[in-house]
């Protein structure tokens, strides 16, 4: 079966034991839009904040952000088949960079999975997948310490992280802020630290 995303030049390829060829693609919000506009629609992906929108709102949403220089978007593939979808962003222009004290080197993320399929259910599979993206976000980017905002009533992302070694932060009320045909509500979160030597020791 031949690959769709072939063409696309990655910002960080890692072939972890058993995961298969993993790529991180800068997102092409027009060509992504469909793909992620079905995760997003799905009730288990409401803490996204992007249920309800149009394919074509999607698309909008993240060509927003791509003129934005202190936030990116990225497409994960495993062998060709999309399995999440990566966000970074520099917390001192985020809404999180109100609520905890920014250190030089923090950079933020969000991190969708997609719905359970090739690679899905695995034994570690998500645990192997974060420390790819770990690896690029810290090493790739030459990173210090990773931020990540769940909201508090995702248990699940909460326990996700807290297993792959981050360490948690203090509870906190994020403001709202409106963005194009996003608006993302007053968020209580729970924030979680990854120091780069917890997982690439010197």
């Amino acid at each position: 079966m031949s690959d769709p995303y072939a063409s696309r030049t990655p910002v960080h390829e890692q072939d972890p034991d058993g995961l298969g060829t993993v790529r991180i693609l800068p997102l092409d919000p027009w060509a992504d839009a469909a793909v992620i506009h079905r995760w997003v629609s799905e009730d288990r992906a409401a803490f996204w904040g992007m249920t309800g929108l149009t394919e074509r709102q999607v698309a909008e949403t993240y060509a927003h952000l791509e003129t934005l220089p202190t936030h990116h978007a990225f497409l994960v593939v495993r062998d060709g088949e999309p399995v999440a979808v990566l966000q970074t962003y520099e917390p001192e222009a985020d809404r999180v960079g109100e609520c905890y004290e920014v250190r030089p080197g923090d950079i933020g993320v969000h991190l969708l999975l997609a719905p359970t399929g090739p690679g899905g259910g695995q034994p570690g599979w998500t645990s192997r997948l974060v420390a790819v993206i770990a690896a690029y976000v810290l090493l790739g980017l030459d990173r210090r310490r990773v931020v990540v905002d769940p909201d508090v009533a995702n248990e699940k992302a909460v326990a996700r992280f807290l297993k792959q070694g981050f360490t948690p932060g203090p509870v906190v009320v994020l403001p709202e802020v409106d963005l194009p045909d996003v608006y993302l509500p007053e968020k209580k979160a729970q924030l979680a630290f990854l120091d780069r030597e917890i997982l690439f020791p010197a």
